[in-house]
């Protein structure tokens, strides 16, 4: 698995970062999401929409699990998922995460909880981690792409 590091001092760079990862989108990838509460998750799953083309408010999907943006207006339909709140991967089943995904991105913060997805060729797993000292320094993204990523990790 290819792996890149950058550091994302601002708002303004996590957007460019979400902007490249949008650009190099595919129906069917999964851009897996880690790192600690505050981390940035959500900021970049924003952003990457924002790149797809989706205008105004992105809630959370931290009570609702799962959100929806179609295609048109986005270049791709994107299911955007926080797993946070599951205690057994089984829970999926419930959910229906296999219907939503055919045919669309899946953004997921806390992959983990949902039994991860680092096994698909098309997952981009992006790690976030604090730069500097409490965070000071923005972030940083490391970024690890399955085989479908070669050449387009951003």
């Amino acid at each position: 698995m290819t792996a890149t590091r950058e550091t994302l001092p601002d708002l303004a760079a996590m957007a460019a970062y979400g902007a490249r990862i949008a650009a190099a989108l595919r129906a069917g990838d999964v851009i897996a999401l880690e790192g600690g509460l505050g981390a940035g998750k959500t900021t970049l799953a924003r952003a990457i929409l924002a790149a797809l083309g989706h205008q105004g408010e992105v809630p959370s999907p931290t009570f609702t699990i799962i959100e929806t943006y179609a295609a048109p207006p986005l270049r791709l339909p994107v299911v955007h998922a926080d797993f946070y709140r599951l205690e057994d991967p089984c829970e999926l089943a419930e959910i229906g995460l296999d219907d939503y995904r055919e045919g669309a991105v899946l953004i997921a913060e806390w992959p983990g909880n949902a039994g991860g997805f680092a096994h698909e060729p098309g997952c981009l797993s992006v790690t976030l981690e604090p730069a500097g000292q409490n965070g000071e320094g923005g972030r940083i993204a490391i970024a690890r792409g399955g085989a479908d990523w070669v050449g387009r990790l951003p």
